[in-house]
């Protein structure tokens, strides 16, 4: 995700996230992306900074083959990475998608392929794009550069691999850098265990090394007891939100503090146990199976793939939450991620040819959504 202060409608944030210690440990049972189903309606409610008008969608792409990870370049334009296809393609309003670049040695297995997508914050300078994908021995990320995109550099490799849990979404904090989501890859003790990378939130420096200040000294691990975390985003305070993955009662939203453990397969959803720090939100896994997030002003937007819908989440700016609201609801089928533009638009994919939904003829797509009561701007940059 960009991150961006808010001016009427567009925002950006731009500040570091607070520390505490580590805490707790166990063991227990794995399960798959959860496939599509009917649910419930919720009532949209009025916003103030972050409205979107989700009644004047505009379709930015078609055709594509499960877009997972999407960031955006300084001129507006949007990399989104396939993950069956192992291919990053650009993706302009008004154009066709254009393909970038093929990812050696991506290895789409059921939920593993190319993954999460990252634009370099110094881009400008460095010209480094950041993708995480799977290969047949592992979860890795490498970074290259649209000037020779062949060329591409691993700088984090060896994260266990399996058909489902690989995580994968990777985004930059306010502070530089790099957050990765990795799944317990099935193997549930492993969020417990501060030597494994697996089941974790892991941050780097971009060129893959160990910040001096994170928790654990030499370790990459900046939070633990994770199944599945799919979505990161941070608010103008600077504070991270991840969505998560239950198994089979509750998926969740937390908020991420460095050292923290999140509870793992001890705990599914709230526990009230000083050991694990309780999610802000649990959801069932009808009404989300939560993937994508991104922040506008003062909401959390969460792209949900068996919910069929995108939830908005009110911020207080303290850290807590108000009470979610469903927004299109079954009108686009599975929502994998959700991104918040330097255009002040709202961009969403649809997730609905990876093998657990319906597609339709023009899916996969990308849709984007206009701040409520301003004229749109051209449909190109």
């Amino acid at each position: 995700m960009r991150i961006r202060l808010a001016v009427g409608t567009a925002l950006t944030a731009g500040l570091v996230a607070g520390s505490v210690g580590l805490g707790g440990l166990a063991g227990a049972v794995p399960s798959a992306e959860r496939p599509s189903g009917a649910v419930a309606d919720a009532a949209p409610a009025a916003l103030a900074v972050g409205d979107f008008d989700f009644t004047r969608p505009e379709t930015v792409a078609t055709g594509l083959q499960v877009p997972w990870g999407m960031d955006f370049l300084p001129d507006g334009s949007a990399l989104v990475a396939q993950r069956p296809t192992g291919q990053v393609v650009r993706v302009r309003p008004g154009q066709p998608p254009e393909s970038i670049v093929q990812i050696s040695d991506v290895s789409p297995t059921s939920e593993g392929g190319l993954l999460g997508l990252a634009v370099s914050p110094t881009y400008a300078q460095d010209g480094w794009i950041y993708v995480y994908f799977t290969t047949a021995t592992d979860n890795r990320i490498s970074r290259f550069r649209l000037t020779a995109p062949q060329t591409q550099q691993p700088i984090l490799t060896g994260l266990t691999r399996a058909s489902i849990h690989n995580g994968g979404r990777i985004a930059f904090g306010p502070d530089g850098m790099l957050y990765v989501g990795v799944g317990d890859a099935g193997q549930t003790a492993t969020a417990q265990n501060p030597q494994s990378r697996n089941g974790k939130i892991l941050r780097i420096r971009p060129d893959g090394s160990v910040p001096p200040d994170n928790p654990i000294a030499g370790s990459p691990v900046y939070s633990l007891g994770h199944r599945h975390v799919q979505g990161l985003a941070w608010d103008a305070q600077g504070r991270l939100y991840a969505t998560e993955f239950g198994q089979n009662t509750w998926d969740e939203v937390n908020l991420i503090v460095a050292g923290g453990n999140y509870g793992w397969p001890t705990v599914e959803g709230r526990a009230g146990d000083p050991r694990f720090r309780d999610p802000l939100i649990t959801w069932t896994p009808a009404e989300a199976s939560p993937s994508g997030a991104t922040i506008a002003g003062d909401r959390l937007f969460v792209a949900a793939l068996r919910g069929n819908r995108l939830w908005n989440v009110p911020l207080t700016g303290t850290g807590s939450v108000g009470t979610p609201t469903a927004e299109l609801v079954g009108t686009y089928g599975r929502l994998r991620t959700v991104e918040y533009g330097p255009d002040g638009w709202l961009w969403v994919t649809t997730s609905n040819r990876d093998g657990r939904g319906t597609p339709a003829g023009s899916d996969d797509r990308i849709l984007r959504f206009p701040p409520r009561d301003t004229t749109p701007p051209p449909t190109t940059p």
